[in-house]
Parts: C-alpha cells; structure tokens; sequence
C-alpha cells in the first residue's frame, strides 16, 4: 500500500508532509489550505467493524443512530475510526489487515492524504478477541502498586500499536462516591490520591507505548445523584475541586496524557459537555492541556436530547464546539453538515473549527500519520500479507505468556483478605465443599468492558477467545488429593432457592465449605455491575446472601470468596465465616490467583481500595467524609463500615515501631521529615502496605476527618526489617478555601502511619506556622518515601 498522495500543482513535498518542519507551521499550512468541509471531516469518527476476513471496515449500525454512508464522507476526510477492534470478533491478524487497507483508501481518497485516527476501549485490557483479560480497574487499586500497573498498561498499549491503533479510551479517573453506582468496577477507588497515582502510572505506561492516552469521565460522572447514571449531579466547587479533579490534574501533568473524554453528567445543571469553564478555563487556560478532548459516545447529542440545553443540532455543536470539545464521537451526528451550515449562517465563527482542528491535526502529526513514509500497515505485518490474507489468520498473538504472567501477578496482588480465623490458608482438606453461582463460571472474573462481556456475548456461536479457567478447575489442580464436591446453590440474580438443600447437604458432609458469590458483569441491566447497572442497595444480587446465611447455619467452616464488580454487605458473614476473600473482577488469570490465596501458595497483600459497608443501605458515603458524615449520636444511621478503606490481612505479621519526627514545627512553604520502621515478624514472606493519611482538625472549610497523602509496599522476608523515611510538604495539607483559591493555612496536623484508614498504627502531630500560603496545579503533590534496610 502506498500512503503518499500528491499534492496538487507542485513536485515539491507539500509543508504539512515535511517532519523537518516545526509541528505548528505544518498544521498551519495545511488548515490555510482546507476547506471548511475538509476541516469539520477531522472532527467527527465513524464507528466500524473490522472484516474477518481482512477486506475493509463496515460501518457499524447503532441502534442510536442513523446508518452512515462512508463512500459520501471519506472524499473530505475522516478524523477517527471507532472501535475498529471493539465491535465484532476479528481474528487480530486480519483486524489489522482490513483497519490497514481500510486507512489506505482514507488516505487516498482526500487530497491531502491524511489518515484517520483509530481508537479502541482498552480498560482491563485490549478490548478486542483474543487479547489478555486483565484485572479491572478497582483490582489495579488493590493493589496499591503503580509500578506494576504501569507495566500493564505499556503491555497494553504495545499490543494496540501493533495491529494499527492508536488511541485507548482509558483510564477512568472518576473517584467512588456511591458504590451503588454501576460502574464502579471501572474506577480505582474511593480516594483520589489513590485513583491519581495509580491511574497516571497507566497513562504512564499506555503513553510510553505510543498510544494516546484518554482520561475519563471530566468531570463530575461519579457523583450522580443516588448512583444512578448519567444521573445529575449536586456536588459543590470545593467537593469537586478536591476530590473528583486531582486525579485528571496528576495524570495530565504527570502522566502525559493526550486526551480528555468529557462526562454524561451535568453539574448543578451545567453538562459536562457544554462546560466551557470546565473544558477551556480549567483543563486548557489553567492547567495547560494542550492534547485534544474527545466526546463521550453521544454526547454532543445529548445536550439536545436527553438535557435539553440544545434546541437542534446545530445548536448542539456550536455549544459543544465553543465549550472545548474538539472530536465528535462515536459517529458524525453533529459536526458534519448541521455543523457546517451553522459557520456558512454565521451561526458558529470558524474559529472554533480552526482552534478545533488545529488540536486534531496536531495530535495527527505528532503520531507520524503525515509523513511521507508514513505506511498504514502496523508494526505486526509486512506488505507481503497483502497476497494471501487467509495465511494470515492466527498470526498474532494478543495473548501471550508474557500478558499472562503480568494479568496473574496483578490478580494475585489484588485479592484482599477481609478476615481469617485461621481457616486459611487451607491445610491440605480432605473434602471441599464449593457452592455457589461464581464457582463454576468462566466469564466471573470479567469486567464489563472485557471484550467476551462486551461484546462477545451477542455472538454466542463464536469462542471466547481467551483461556478462562473456572474457580472450580483450578482448586482441582491445586488440591490435586481433596474430594470436590459442587453445588450452584442459586443464580447471581434469579432469586431461586431450590439449590439449597444441596448445597447444605454438600456442606455438612465438607471439612470446609467454599461459597463463591458476587456479580456478573454487563451492559444496561443486562448484568448486576457495569455500565447501566445500578443498583438500590449494597446487599448481595438474587438470593445470596439466603444461600450464605444457610451455608453458615452449618458447622462447617465457610470460605466466603467475592468476584464483584462493587463492595457488597455481607450481613452474618463479617462475624461468623471462617474467611473472607474478596476480589473485583481479577481477570483471566483470577481464579489461578485464589486458588494460590486459598492455598497458601500466594500470600494475599491487596488492600480495599473501597469501603466494605457494614449494612447495605447506608450509601452514599465513603471514608472520606466529615465529621458528621460519619457515625454520630444525631442520626440512626451508623456508616461504619465492616472493613474499611485500606484493609486487607496477610498470613504473617507486621510490627510497626520507632517514629522519630524531625521537626514538630515547619512554615506553610516548607516539609517535614518522619521515619519509622517495618519488621516482618512472621514465619514466611509477606507484603505491607504503609498508608500516611493526614487529619487537619481545625481549618477555615469543612474537611474530612482523614484523607490518604501517600502510601509505600514493602516486600519482607521473615524477620526483615525496614527503615521508612517519608518527607511530606506542607503542599499536601492544602485545601479549596472559601474563595475557590487552593490554600496552605498554619495549624496543628495529625500525620497518621496507618495500616488502614480505620487502624493508625504511629501519629505525629506536628504544625505549620506562618501566614495562610496560596498554591496552585503546580503544587507539590506527593511525600517522598523511602526503604532502606535496617543494621
């Protein structure tokens, strides 16, 4: 395939092909050279299946919008690809054939020869047939690990660029605030500092890889009104600004990321969508993103439709377009022809589709796409390919042992350890009973956006793709010599309680007994967690809890194992089961990773990166709240929750010795200096996670009564210790003020070393003198914290 297109009227290479050339003045020439049709043909994508059988892509027909005729648009261009990968099962070999071949004619068919960007999900993985299942997000906050998110997440990005992609949708920055919501198996967690650091180490990796990065949902998406979404919003500036913002602001300043998907949600009855504040005065005149924003699927619709700030769509895309979104996603709805007829009336100035297009064309450039070798095959094929497409099928290997020893070492930090009585881990049983609807399920360990939950399950005729083994095949191969009897007991969600007597019959003639309960992932109620699938309460789905209460009646030992997509209350179980292991959605190599906990095998090291609740009705609340947010003598409501922010147990133990602070006092500019000491005092390795919250008990606004400022694994081996020295800036304690500004005000601080947010283990108090100190995004944002090994 040739990519190079000629130039109208000159042998010369046109200034837009030349890469000697400064970026600006290349994407300046070329806009000075385009039509207004050319340039609104940048801003829109066209959602397409790649072919099986390596032949161009077909558009894909959404139900939400009308067919869409590629031969009328790719004469003036065409700025994205959607979800080539995504949409249909396609061998990858092939994929990357047709989205190759597909490319060509793009580029050869505008006369400037510029090729479309393709985009995929990619949110516990590479979202498309036969790629590695990994953990889902709120596994990644499990692990408190960034290093090792990272490194997925570059594995990740390496298997996208290799079949021709080049944007992911991901991360999910938005920070939990009501678990009744749907997709909180896509966040990482309930505490911003944590969702921010884990999350800008995949942006890191995704980066790092040459894929365009894609931080969602700005802003305000999790915070809908009772966990419903698209759900307005009533958050105030100061909750926004301090607990749904820091995450975005991390991962563009330190993360790199190159582009911003907007939020469904509106706030105190601004869209997201139409935020121009937000979009434009925040995210591009403050913090500086200079990368492109992105809709999210129908958004710009949306102001029309569903929030009525649009009265055609017209209107919708000049709203959208002078708010500072710059790419209409997933279809041409907007910015094709109502967008250019409102510029031709006068409607919307042609600004907005130069400052609009010149974003795009500059992320275009920059990825190499106008360059004169620029070749639409990807890295995995070569031109001979082209002859014979069927040889091609089973060539690339999306799959492969290295993603599998990454998605297990994820899923075996992620697993956390609610409770043990000493049960586990599991001394060689004689007879298991394992009851329940996640037992001996293969797709239990997937998220909602996994391409076998995504799409796979409207192509039922066609293999997973991925090897999926289920919980009950892998304690066979665990416990080679345990008779293993199994029950389903009931369904995830179908309320039927004829299983129960077998199950309890199993159970009483087991020397333990292994309940497998939690969630089956999917899309608009077609699942118990996932997009579109929320939820009243946090009791468990159907007639489990019925199913574990009964198990429980028995006198043998129970096991309670999650794979969940939210934290649920377990009711009898937090006090009465032997064990409690609980895992969100923890992949392909999941059930591996439990079978190693129960075992012993694996030394369990995840920590909850959401609360536990005691009750399930006791939503919405997360550690994070005030004073009065949590239990108090004026409501009958106690929002204590069973296991709290940050826990997770070990099969050894951990003492926590020596603080030593520098300095009680520094100013409002300055740092203090903390250290301590971590032993293993147990009889086999294990890890810890030091988490550091502060408590401010006296400020100008309310304030959290803790908020997690940093955190540290170490890994020990018996009888090792740890010296931990932490430098933590006065930085860290700032807040929004009254007046919306970021302030560091003198005070008394409690900095609390804490093995959860409910379990301090050391507390320095200290104070910051001086006058009150305005910061801004340039702020120090985390403590320096490092291991050194004790004499």
């Amino acid at each position: 395939m040739n990519a190079d297109v000629a130039v109208e009227n000159t042998s010369a290479i046109a200034l837009w092909n030349d890469p000697t050339a400064p970026v600006s003045a290349r994407v300046d020439a070329l806009i000075d050279a385009m039509t207004l049709e050319e340039k609104t043909a940048q801003l829109f994508g066209v959602w397409v299946g790649a072919s099986d059988e390596g032949g161009e892509v077909a558009p894909h027909q959404h139900e939400m919008e009308e067919p869409v005729d590629l031969d009328a648009l790719l004469p003036t261009g065409l700025g994205q690809l959607t979800r080539p990968f995504g949409t249909v099962p396609v061998d990858p070999a092939l994929g990357a054939l047709s989205l190759a071949r597909t490319q060509a004619r793009i580029a050869a068919t505008n006369r400037f020869g510029i090729p479309a960007l393709a985009h995929d999900e990619c949110l516990a993985g590479f979202a498309a047939w036969g790629a590695t299942a990994y953990p889902v997000p709120l596994s990644w906050g499990a692990t408190f690990d960034p290093a090792l998110v990272r490194g997925m997440a570059e594995a990740i990005g390496r298997d996208m660029r290799s079949v021709g992609v080049h944007q992911g949708l991901a991360p999910v920055l938005d920070v939990v605030r009501d678990a009744r919501w749907g997709r909180v198996e896509e966040t990482i967690g309930e505490d911003p500092y944590l969702v921010g650091t884990i999350g800008t180490a995949y942006v890191q990796g995704l980066e790092s890889a040459g894929i365009v990065a894609t931080l969602k949902h700005f802003a305000g998406y999790s915070a809908s009104r009772a966990g419903r979404n698209l759900a307005p919003t009533s958050m105030g500036p100061r909750e926004r600004a301090d607990v749904l913002l820091p995450p975005f602001e991390m991962a563009i300043r330190e993360g790199g990321a190159r582009s911003v998907m907007n939020a469904y949600t509106d706030t105190d009855g601004i869209p997201s969508a139409a935020d121009e504040a937000l979009l434009t005065g925040l995210l591009r005149d403050t913090w500086d993103f200079d990368g492109t924003v992105v809709a999210d699927y129908f958004a710009i619709a949306f102001l029309k439709t569903l929030h009525g700030v649009a009265a055609d769509w017209a209107d919708a895309a000049g709203t959208a377009l002078r708010a500072g979104i710059d790419v209409e996603l997933p279809n041409v709805k907007t910015y094709g022809a109502p967008l250019t007829e409102a510029v031709a009336d006068g409607r919307v100035p042609e600004a907005l589709v130069d400052r609009a297009v010149r974003r795009v064309l500059t992320q275009k450039v920059a990825l190499g796409l106008l360059d004169p070798d620029w070749n639409p095959l990807p890295a995995a094929l070569d031109a001979t390919d082209e002859d014979d497409p069927s040889a091609l099928r089973g060539r690339i290997d999306l799959d492969g042992p290295a993603n599998r020893a990454l998605a297990r070492t994820l899923a075996e930090q992620a697993i956390v350890l609610l409770s043990n009585d000493g049960t586990l881990p599991l001394d060689g049983p004689r007879r298991i009973a394992l009851i329940g609807p996640n037992a001996d399920e293969p797709t239990a360990v997937l998220g909602c956006y996994s391409f076998p939950q995504h799409i796979g399950v409207r192509h039922p005729d066609t293999p997973l793709g991925i090897e999926l083994p289920t919980l009950r095949e892998t304690l066979a191969a665990e416990f080679p010599d345990a008779e293993i009897t199994y029950a389903r007991g009931t369904g995830v969600d179908d309320g039927d309680l004829s299983g129960l007597a077998e199950a309890t019959r199993l159970a009483r003639e087991a020397d333990v007994t292994l309940v497998v309960l939690g969630d089956r992932a999917g899309l608009f109620g077609r699942g118990t967690s996932g997009e579109g699938c929320d939820v009243a309460t946090l009791a468990l789905p159907g007639a489990q809890q019925q199913l574990l209460d009964a198990l429980l009646d028995v006198e043998t030992p129970v096991v309670t194992v999650l794979l969940a997509g939210r934290p649920y209350a377990l009711g009898r179980a937090v006090g009465e089961s032997a064990a409690i292991v609980q895992s969100f959605f923890p992949g392909e190599e999941g059930t591996r990773a439990i079978a190693g906990v129960l075992a012993g095998r694996v030394n369990p090291s995840g920590r909850l990166p959401v609360s536990v609740p005691h009750g399930p009705g006791s939503q919405p609340g997360t550690y994070l709240g005030a004073p009065l947010a949590h239990a108090s003598e004026v409501s009958s409501i106690d929002p204590t929750p069973a296991f709290a922010f940050g826990h997770g147990l070990s099969y050894t133990r951990f003492e926590w010795t020596d603080l030593a602070v520098e300095a009680q006092e520094a100013p409002t500019d300055g740092e203090f200096a903390l250290s301590l000491t971590v032993c293993n005092t147990g009889e086999r390795s294990g890890t810890e996670v030091v988490q550091l919250y502060l408590h401010d008990p006296v400020a100008s606004v309310v304030q959290p009564v803790q908020r997690l400022v940093g955190y540290s694994r170490l890994a020990l081996e018996p009888r090792q210790a740890r010296r931990l020295r932490i430098t933590i800036p006065a930085d860290l304690a700032s807040f929004t003020g009254r007046d919306g500004r970021r302030v560091v005000e003198p005070g008394e601080l409690e900095l609390r070393l804490s093995a959860s947010s409910a379990d301090p283990r050391l507390t320095a108090r200290v104070t910051l003198t001086g006058a009150v100190r305005h910061v801004d995004h340039t702020r120090r944002l985390h403590a320096t914290i490092l291991q050194e090994p004790t004499t």
